[in-house]
């Protein structure tokens, strides 16, 4: 394993945290997870659905960012809990926490102090809001406040959250980034550092072209559903005669000219409403009427077949269970049996180093 001698310290909780922790996990280091046991661990031990065993000290939530880690209970405020972390910290090459601001400090687990034990450590602190506001930060707070829940859902209805916590999904990935360049730099010159990150700042720089629409061209994102607000039809479904959903991504007037050919009406490409991209946007209700009942002539499988055929982007809208039956995705399903418990996750680490 690419890390493996690399020793990590977490002293996070929840999921942005821990999920940072998981990543060095699978690449190999050693990661060494402290919990309160005054709280009986991490909070979302006890996060669990109706059908998990109400007794159990893992939760299927836990289960998805925890995989391969060693568990201390330890308390941070006893003065034998406290040199217990001191001696792990002096060992360790990573620290990851996500305490609000001052509390590390509160705690003595702050990188001016672990620092001291160990001068080369690098420490990583993911906060809500930045080193100088100490909200606590819940992602779907976040999400209202960066502009995710007004632009998402569709037209009319209320603000929408996504189905994930994805703040916190984006947060993680920013401080993984900076603690593997950390590790870099410290190869070349053998010093520490100190890495932070913020959900707020994560959430707004993964805005994209949402912010750009509105930095540029003072256009407020408003939910539109599934739809691409620049390109038609990308994100609109067809219904498939045996009542399956297949989306579609057209991204170019070429894969439109396809998708016209498969479903019988190779004219449409050449209407004056439909030949360019910006013609389809300008008519995309008119579009989508005309092109919806053509579906039904297939069976989704009968429909993809022939799309792919033809080079035109399109999927399946799967569930769970579906999405997992995929041969591809269900080898990256990881096992681990964690007090007497099956738990079962996606790995965190999508790429592969040759």
């Amino acid at each position: 394993m690419i890390l493996q001698g690399i020793k990590v310290l977490e002293l996070a909780s929840v999921l942005a945290g821990p999920s940072v922790g998981m990543f060095f996990a699978e690449l190999g280091a050693t990661v060494i997870k402290i919990e309160n046991p005054s709280t009986h661990g991490d909070m979302t031990r006890s996060w669990k659905l109706p059908e998990e065993d109400p007794q159990s000290n893992i939760s299927a939530y836990f289960a998805s960012v925890n995989w391969g880690k060693q568990h201390l209970f330890i308390d941070l405020k006893s003065p034998e809990g406290k040199k217990q972390v001191y001696q792990l910290a002096a060992d360790s090459d990573i620290v990851i926490s996500n305490y609000k601001p001052g509390d590390d400090k509160k705690l003595g687990m702050d990188y001016a102090t672990l620092s001291k034990l160990k001068p080369n450590i690098i420490y990583g602190h993911l906060t809500g809001y930045g080193d100088e506001d100490d909200r606590a930060a819940f992602d779907v707070v976040l999400q209202a406040e960066t502009g995710y829940m007004s632009s998402n859902g569709f037209s009319g209805g209320e603000p929408l959250k996504l189905p994930l916590a994805m703040i916190d999904i984006l947060g993680a990935h920013q401080l993984k980034e900076g603690l593997v360049l950390a590790l870099w730099q410290r190869e070349k010159t053998g010093k520490g550092a100190y890495v932070t990150a913020s959900l707020l700042a994560a959430a707004v720089s993964a805005l994209s072209n949402l912010a750009c629409n509105w930095l540029m061209a003072g256009r407020i994102a408003k939910p539109i559903g599934n739809h691409h607000a620049t390109i038609t039809p990308y994100g609109e479904l067809l219904t498939t005669a045996d009542g399956k959903k297949t989306v579609l991504a057209v991204g170019t007037d070429k894969q439109f000219t396809h998708l016209c050919e498969v479903l019988g009406r190779p004219e449409l490409a050449l209407d004056p409403h439909y030949q360019s991209n910006h013609d389809r946007v300008c008519h995309r209700d008119e579009l989508m009427a005309v092109l919806e009942p053509l579906a039904q002539q297939f069976t989704r499988e009968a429909l993809l077949a022939k799309l792919y055929a033809l080079k035109v982007p399109a999927g399946p809208v799967l569930n769970m269970q579906e999405v997992f039956a995929i041969p591809a995705i269900a080898a990256m399903v990881l096992e681990e049996e964690v007090d007497g418990i099956l738990t079962k996750r996606p790995a965190t680490v999508g790429f592969s180093i040759q």
